[in-house]
């Protein structure tokens, strides 16, 4: 587990991790691309299906100006074959189950929930730039609405 929380300015850290077909999905795929890496907690979860579909409803703007968006949770390939299919979503929704990306990124560790701390999935965005910069580390999202304030932060027009 790590409190580390990356600051804007870092190196993205690099990954290889597998998509929901079990395909190998690496950030160095995206070199020279702008992307919108989100760790949400679980798949078909409410929450993580409103930010899921915010996401997936918002994908063409992000995509017209420039990023690719992932997904990141700790489900694996079954679970988010299921979830890619039930909600339509049309981005690559990506397996960490040791929850090693997570850590890399401070997307895990202590937080509170109703009111008690506890340890788990930090919902958390992140955007990086072209040459792998962090430019936006976002920690403790809100599900909904995230994703109008991350394209108002990014200067998307809604």
């Amino acid at each position: 587990m790590t409190e580390a929380r990356l600051e804007a300015g870092a190196p993205a850290p690099a990954f290889t991790l597998a998509d929901k077909d079990g395909q190998h999905v690496s950030l160095s795929d995206y070199a020279g691309k702008k992307v919108v890496l989100y760790f949400y907690p679980a798949a078909s979860t409410p929450g993580c299906t409103t930010q899921a579909c915010d996401f997936r409803d918002s994908l063409n703007s992000l995509a017209a100006a420039g990023y690719q968006v992932l997904g990141v949770s700790k489900d694996q390939g079954p679970a988010l074959q299921k979830f890619a299919e039930e909600e339509n979503l049309n981005f690559p929704l990506l397996s960490d189950p040791d929850l090693a990306v997570h850590q890399a990124y401070g997307a895990y560790g202590e937080k509170s929930m109703y009111g008690k701390t506890v340890t788990g999935v930090i919902r958390s965005t992140f955007v990086i730039d072209e040459n792998g910069v962090v430019t936006h580390p976002l920690y403790n999202v809100k599900a909904t609405g995230h994703v109008a304030s991350l394209r108002k932060k990014l200067g998307i027009d809604a």
